[in-house]
This record gives structure tokens, sequence and C-alpha cells, in this order.
């Protein structure tokens, strides 16, 4: 698998890639006495949810296999508090669990190091807990969330949770 920039000649293959995913657990938000915990919620039947089409607007990395786009990452630097965004990672279904996602986090902070960025930062929904649990083990901690960010979208009634991780 081979991790690059991506090129004007990938848009249309990362634009096909599936990024929808199905859960049957999602997190609800519970206030505790120092703040908020993320308590597992079975739903059944299983969710099953497709994000809407969305333009990158960043750099773009992508893990190609040959000229097959496996998985894309999408960042973005914000130089005055030395953050790298990360605003999407999409790695195609039959290619999940393999470890593309993780070289894609990885390339995408090691470009944030680079560029003199201290924190990786991203957000995702309560019912995202694939990506959830996937952050988690990369060592991407909760740091906030917001009841009203989905406010007046299709994932209104969603919570969104943001996660940290030191570079």
């Amino acid at each position: 698998m081979d991790l690059r920039t991506a090129k004007a000649a990938d848009l249309d293959r990362i634009a096909a890639l599936d990024d929808s995913f199905t859960t049957d657990t999602v997190f609800d938000v519970v206030a505790v006495p120092d703040g908020f915990t993320l308590r597992p919620k079975p739903v059944d039947p299983p969710l099953h949810k497709v994000f809407p089409q969305d333009d990158p607007d960043g750099t773009v990395f992508v893990a190609a296999d040959g000229s097959r786009v496996r998985g894309f990452v999408v960042v973005d630097l914000e130089d005055w508090h030395r953050r790298l965004v990360i605003q999407q990672v999409t790695v195609a279904p039959g290619h999940r669990g393999l470890g593309i996602g993780r070289a894609l986090v990885e390339h995408a902070c090691a470009h944030g190091r680079e560029h003199g960025a201290l924190t990786a930062w991203l957000e995702t929904s309560t019912v995202n807990v694939p990506a959830i649990r996937a952050y988690q083990r990369m060592g991407f901690t909760l740091c906030g969330l917001d009841t009203t960010f989905y406010r007046g979208t299709p994932a209104e009634g969603e919570t969104a949770l943001f996660f940290a991780r030191s570079l």
C-alpha cells in the first residue's frame, strides 16, 4: 500500500469510496460529577449510516494499491494554535480492519509534526462507534462534545464528540 498526497486523478476514486458504516451499538453521553462519560447502548436493528457526499477541502493523502484508492484522510493545519485537524478518514469497506486507517492517520500526524503541529484533533458522532473505538486505539482521547453541532443537518439529534492526541 502506497501512502501519498492525492493527485487530481484520485479525486473521482476518492468520491466513489463508500464511507457508510453499520453498528449495533451507539454511545449515550452521560453527565457525571466531574464531566461526561460515554455509555454504550445496543441498537436493534443495527444502525446503518451513510454520510453525504462532500468534496475534500484540505490536504488529502491516499492509501493506494496501484491506481486503486483504498482509503484517504483529509487534514488541515491551524497554525495559530499549532493543531492538525483531521477532517475525514475513510477506508473502503472491504479493506477496513487491516490497518489502513491507522496508517493514514499516522501519515497525517507525521505531516502535522513536520509543519509544527503539537496536537491532532478530530470530530465524530456518538453513533460512529467503529470510528470512536479506532481513534481510541490510536491514542486519541475525548476532549469535548457539542450537543448542537449537527443542528439543521441530517445528523440532527446526534452529539458531536471531539478527540485529541499529542503529536
